[in-house]
């Protein structure tokens, strides 16, 4: 592993100085990212001090440098975990045989679409975010959303390199097209539902930074068991960065919650926390029904050859595949609950068919312990509900649950009363009315929160919550 060069074009520890070609390729790409970042990237702040972090190393003590810089002016880099010589791997067909530092041809097109789509998401949450900047809760907030946007651009720096260093031409013109789509957009969309979907207020973007990025989360994990050593090591230096957009999800819904005990407790246990200014319980949980079913979508069909043929050749392993006794998974089975003829049986097959759903098993209980930790929010502050998490079956998308309904308890439900109910448990147009009312007016004073949320229990990197994060007058 090369030494981090931190004062070439591009910041980089894969020696790029030594590789003129990738580099020339790399540089080429640089502009048309720098044209995408100022016209899809956040659309206010491009030209202020914001205070982020930087990676500047891939050790584990102290691999960030914390300072104001430009958005447009941030040192997006390419950064690699160093080199096990002696990593094996550890899964599948393959496993126990050198890991491998080149992409073998039979499956070139199959980890192409693995890193392209993973590669997709990374804009797309940029593109959905763009605008919340104009409405946000605090400086601090701000700051955290900046942040989030990038190093979701870093991300998209690192499946760029891997397009560009193992893919040749192929690589490059996808690389290029990672910057045509756009979240949204009718003709040319980004490749996942979740990406498409607005995020228009900032219970959105907490939702989402909690579930679709941990998502993100389990992904990366499974990526990084990934027999091709470069798409490994890549992914797991994005989970030192991922961990930090999970934080501002799962802590932003938690200081909101906050919030909402303390006006409840204002206006009397019974009384409309709405008419405080305040997010009402129902509202939350509604959002957590939304945001956490578009998110299991995103681990694609309970029962799947693909997930069956990724694992068996060494593409993609299971979270943390080393707790795990049979690496091999030929003869377990796995228990499924899913629809014979319209009716629900549990059923047992192929764990390797269940892969999707082995991972969707990890994230699903990842969730619920931040579900379970927003709970003892409202248990300290002596209120008897509970936000949950709804029924895997809920609202789903994807797989064998998508053409039929279930309610949040996981009870079958005809078209009709679906229909008649829905908006009990998603949110309904009077409900994004509603936030968008109290979110109007952004609060840019340095310690000043919107009324919806509570402050944060400590500043960034020791600063004070006062802390000027944006110099919103530079």
């Amino acid at each position: 592993m090369a030494d981090v060069d931190r004062f070439s074009r591009i910041p980089n520890n894969v020696d790029l100085n030594n590789d003129k070609r990738l580099q020339r390729a790399l540089e080429a790409w640089q502009p048309a990212y720098l044209d995408w970042w100022r016209e899809m990237g956040p659309a206010m702040a491009q030209d202020k001090d914001v205070y982020l972090r930087t990676a500047i190393s891939v050790d584990v003590d102290g691999w960030a440098h914390f300072d104001y810089v430009k958005m447009p002016e941030y040192r997006w880099g390419i950064f690699l975990e160093p080199q096990n010589p002696d990593r094996k791997i550890g899964f599948g067909d393959h496993e126990g045989e050198p890991v491998w530092q080149e992409v073998p041809g039979e499956y070139r097109n199959i980890l192409r679409r693995i890193i392209v789509t993973q590669g997709d998401t990374e804009p797309a949450s940029v593109e959905q975010q763009r605008l919340l900047g104009k409405s946000a809760p605090s400086m601090y907030d701000l700051r955290n959303l900046f942040q989030v946007n990038v190093e979701e651009g870093r991300h998209l720096w690192a499946m760029v390199y891997l397009l560009h260093s193992y893919f040749g031409r192929d690589g490059r013109d996808e690389a290029e097209e990672l910057l045509e789509r756009q979240s949204g957009n009718r003709d040319k969309p980004r490749i996942l539902d979740a990406f498409n979907e607005p995020i228009e207020n900032w219970l959105d973007f907490f939702m989402f930074t909690m579930f679709t990025d941990r998502d993100g989360k389990s992904q990366l994990l499974s990526l990084s068991e990934s027999s091709l050593d470069p798409l490994s090591r890549t992914t797991r230096f994005m989970l030192t960065e991922e961990a930090h957009h999970m934080f501002v999800g799962e802590t932003g819904i938690a200081r909101i919650l906050e919030r909402t005990c303390q006006l409840m407790r204002q206006a009397g246990f019974s009384g409309d926390v709405r008419k405080l200014g305040g997010i009402d319980l129902e509202t939350i949980q509604k959002f957590i029904n939304l945001w956490f079913s578009l998110s299991l979508d995103l681990h694609g069909n309970e029962v799947s050859t693909n997930a069956a043929s990724y694992f068996a050749n060494g593409l993609k392993g299971r979270a943390y595949e080393d707790k795990w006794d049979d690496h091999k998974v030929t003869e377990a089975m796995y228990d499924l609950e899913g629809l014979t003829d319209g009716k629900l049986e549990r059923r047992h097959i192929p764990m390797r068919t269940a892969m999707n759903e082995v991972l969707r098993d990890w994230y699903v209980g990842d969730c619920q312990a931040g579900v379970t930790r927003w709970n003892k929010i409202l248990e300290r502050h002596g209120f008897s509900e509970r936000l949950r998490l709804p029924d895997r079956k809920f609202n789903r998308g994807i797989g064998m649950f998508s053409a039929v309904h279930f309610d949040p308890e996981g009870h079958q439900l005809s078209d009709e009363d679906w229909n008649r109910r829905k908006q009990e448990w998603l949110p309904a147009p009077k409900d994004r009315e509603f936030l968008l009312s109290i979110m109007a007016e952004p609060v840019y004073e340095p310690g000043k929160f919107a009324n919806y949320i509570a402050p944060p229990q400590r500043g960034i990197k020791g600063q004070p919550i006062n802390f000027e994060y944006v110099r919103t007058e530079a």
